[in-house]
């Protein structure tokens, strides 16, 4: 169980690397499932959750070969059980039951697991899987998931409290692309990373349209073949790189690579209203960040797609906590997501949370001090309040920013900060 000890106070300036997409390579790794032919992904960033993923599909009799961010997947003779033990600790492993359910006509999947942040029920992934003619029994904490007589496309509604599901829809997707007949998705969730998924499945040889849309067709096929594709840029990395520039840059800033202007519309609409300068490289490619003169708070609010992310209210309530004047945050979609705001305040930052709501009056400074990380993005917004502390940060449970940042300690040596990982001996954690 690894930390990570922060020296603030330096400032960070350079160029960093984005790597490619934790939530869009998750589905896509379990959609190559659905074909008995080689896949050839590249950019899947080296994420502790990536690698839960490939034990998966391991587990299930494929034939993997990594070599840094290109994996090669054959899934040739699969089985239909997923295992407890690694899927007990990805709660994204649930998106192996569309692709397993079409492949093999059953899907024994335990219950998921993953970090901490909410109620994330699986009804959603359920009900889409049920209409398109899955049958759905619950045993020994197991969902076993069959369809004796095939998948048969219909039209299914996946709206939900908090607005669309990512990985319902995704599921939903993967399963029908080899269902009899025409699937409709209303209220499908369009984030980029399912955009990804369908350009994917299109290059296996899916029949889909209206992928970023509310409204997703999928006229099924008999079968699938091989491909090779190339992972989107992990549009939360980026976000959480303009913020840690815009937070603990110089007056030269640092420039991001490989990144999708697009995707990152929300982050940089509010780093601008907050006073911070974004340029962007004629293609999109590229940003550079430099930090304002004169930064002011301001109001966020979660919501789907291509609203602001949930994902990223950890690390702007960091940066709000440095912000002079007042900043609200509010997030509608995971109202328990503020878990970060306690140990922020460890560090002397002024935030009061109410019912999915914090209010943060911006701070002259903050202090280092030990501090736990109860979640991947709170993770996150600990370490961007490290890198201005005045003194030494230890941020403890570092196998949670593990989960989606790839070497993250490493990218922020490259700019300048004093971090060190420190491996903690098993007996130093009980």
């Amino acid at each position: 169980m690894d930390k990570l000890i922060v020296k603030g106070g330096t400032k960070i300036g350079g160029t960093v690397f984005i790597s490619g997409s934790k939530n869009a390579s998750l589905p896509i790794l379990a959609a190559t499932l659905l074909t008995e032919e080689q896949v050839i992904i590249r950019r899947v960033p080296d994420v502790s959750d990536t690698n839960y993923m490939l034990q998966i599909l391991t587990a299930l009799g494929c034939e993997v070969e990594r070599s840094s961010g290109t994996v090669r997947i054959t899934a040739k003779n699969i089985t239909s059980n997923a295992p407890y033990e690694v899927v007990s600790k990805m709660r994204a492993s649930i998106c192996v039951m569309g692709p397993l359910l079409a492949r093999t006509g059953k899907a024994e999947v335990s219950l998921p697991g993953g970090c901490v942040i909410g109620d994330r029920p699986v009804d959603l992934h359920l009900k889409g899987l049920q209409g398109i003619g899955a049958k759905v029994d619950m045993t020994g904490g197991n969902m076993i998931i069959t369809a004796e007589d095939g998948l048969t496309g219909a039209e299914i509604d996946l709206r939900g409290k908090h607005g669309p599901t990512v990985l319902g829809t995704d599921n939903l997707m993967m399963a029908a692309v080899l269902a009899k007949g025409t699937t409709i998705i209303e209220s499908a969730a369009c984030e980029p990373e399912v955009v990804d998924l369908a350009n994917f499945l299109i290059s296996l040889g899916a029949k889909i349209e209206g992928a970023g849309t509310r409204r997703i067709t999928i006229e099924g096929v008999e079968k699938l073949g091989g491909t090779q594709h190339t992972v989107i840029p992990d549009r939360i990395e980026a976000g959480t790189f303009m913020v840690a520039a815009a937070m603990a840059s110089g007056e030269d800033g640092v420039t991001l690579e490989r990144v999708c202007e697009e995707h990152l519309e929300p982050s940089t609409k509010l780093l601008k209203e907050a006073g911070h300068s974004i340029e962007f490289s004629k293609n999109g490619t590229s940003v550079k960040v430099i930090p304002g003169t004169t930064p002011s708070g301001c109001e966020i609010i979660t919501a789907p797609y291509p609203n602001f992310p949930t994902d990223m209210q950890a690390q702007f309530t960091a940066m709000f906590a440095l912000t002079p004047g007042i900043s609200v945050v509010e997030d509608t979609i995971f109202p328990q997501r503020f878990m970060h705001c306690a140990e922020l305040t460890r560090m002397g930052a002024d935030i009061s949370v109410d019912n999915g709501r914090a209010v943060i009056k911006g701070v002259e400074k903050l202090s280092g001090a030990p501090v736990m990380a109860s979640d991947l993005r709170a993770s996150a917004a600990l370490v961007l309040a490290a890198l201005c502390a005045n003194g030494e940060t230890e941020i403890n449970r570092l196998y949670h920013i593990d989960r989606g940042y790839e070497n993250i300690d490493d990218k922020l040596a490259q700019l300048g900060a004093d971090v060190t990982r420190v491996v903690v001996k098993e007996e130093e954690c009980v």
